[in-house]
């Protein structure tokens, strides 16, 4: 699968708002045949930091997730309300789902 991480620094003014302003690109790519998933969380250290994890089944569902309209239409609008690019790690990893933490196995 292809394991995405970014990090997303949200103009202060619009903080509060992210999760509405990108709710539209979330649902489109969540409905997407190859998203395994598309989550967002809020960093506890700085309330203007949102961290995007998201997973897709092989290359052919991350190229068709970057050639979607959803996605075109998120470049256009979403960096309006950013107050730097974002910065992402992508990788591909042999697996197809989160694996259990054993350090932390909960019996």
């Amino acid at each position: 699968m292809i394991f995405i991480t970014a990090k997303f620094r949200v103009k202060p003014e619009h903080a509060e708002q992210w999760p509405a302003i990108s709710r539209d690109f979330t649902e489109a790519t969540r409905a997407e045949p190859g998203c395994l998933w598309f989550d967002w969380s809020r960093s506890l250290d700085d309330p203007t930091e949102y961290v995007l994890v998201e997973a897709f089944r092989d290359d052919a569902a991350g190229a068709a997730h970057v050639g979607s309209d959803h996605f075109a239409q998120a470049r256009k609008t979403l960096p309006a309300y950013l107050a730097a690019t974002p910065k992402i790690i992508n990788c591909t990893v042999p697996q197809d789902d989160w694996s259990p933490l054993g350090e932390l196995a909960v019996d």
